[in-house]
């Protein structure tokens, strides 16, 4: 799998991991790993503090778009 980010930009990097919200290739520049709210999975989006803190691969997008809604 390749990096969808880098593909966008005519590049050719594999992907090191895959965003848990959309499933986007990421390669290790553009992928985030840390520690998010957790999504209950349900619409609206309602997000609560994760106890576990576990930390966990999303892309850009959807990382700005989670704490939006945090």
């Amino acid at each position: 799998m390749k990096c969808y980010q880098c593909a966008k930009m005519g590049k050719d990097t594999d992907a090191v991991g895959i965003c848990i919200v959309c499933g986007m290739g990421l390669c290790k520049d553009h992928l985030r790993r840390e520690e998010i709210p957790v999504w209950e999975g349900n619409y609206p989006v309602r997000l609560k503090t994760d106890v576990e803190h576990i930390l966990r691969i999303v892309c850009e997008p959807c990382h700005e778009a989670l704490l939006e809604n945090d």
